[in-house]
């Protein structure tokens, strides 16, 4: 029996590199549902006291940044989970990147520098969590 391999199959994913997905699939859901909770149900001034913009911008858009925050941080690790439709696990995590990255612009733009290196890290992990559930290490669905 010979063994072939081709140039676009790639490896089976180690042990680490599942257990480290995982653990930034909890770590991306605690964040996001975390944020999103917050920006979705606390008082505006609470937030404004805590970050400056929320109270500098309308309060629908607060409470809709909480709604996207939060099926983020659910998408990420739900459907992987449950293995139910796990691509959306993939998509998801895509959300998240464009998300931080706007993020980030939103903060530049308002001379908000010292809020980036969050944005930052949650985009370091949600590209991780992209590139791994989309590529090395992808969850069968149920079958």
């Amino acid at each position: 029996m010979s063994n072939i391999t081709t140039a676009s199959s790639a490896p089976p994913a180690g042990k680490l590199l599942r257990i480290g997905l995982w653990a930034a699939q909890v770590l991306t859901f605690a964040a996001f549902t975390l944020f999103g909770c917050m920006k979705f149900f606390m008082p505006v001034d609470q937030l404004a006291a805590m970050w400056v913009w929320p109270g500098q911008v309308p309060a629908w858009f607060l409470r809709l940044m909480g709604i996207i925050d939060f099926a983020g941080g659910v998408g990420v690790l739900l459907p992987a989970l449950t293995r139910i439709q796990p691509r959306l696990t993939v998509l998801a995590a895509l959300g998240c990147v464009l998300l931080q990255i706007a993020a980030m612009i939103f903060h530049l733009s308002r001379g908000e520098a010292p809020a980036l290196p969050l944005n930052v890290v949650l985009l370091a992990v949600s590209a991780f969590i992209l590139w791994g559930r989309g590529k090395r290490a992808p969850i069968a669905p149920r079958g």
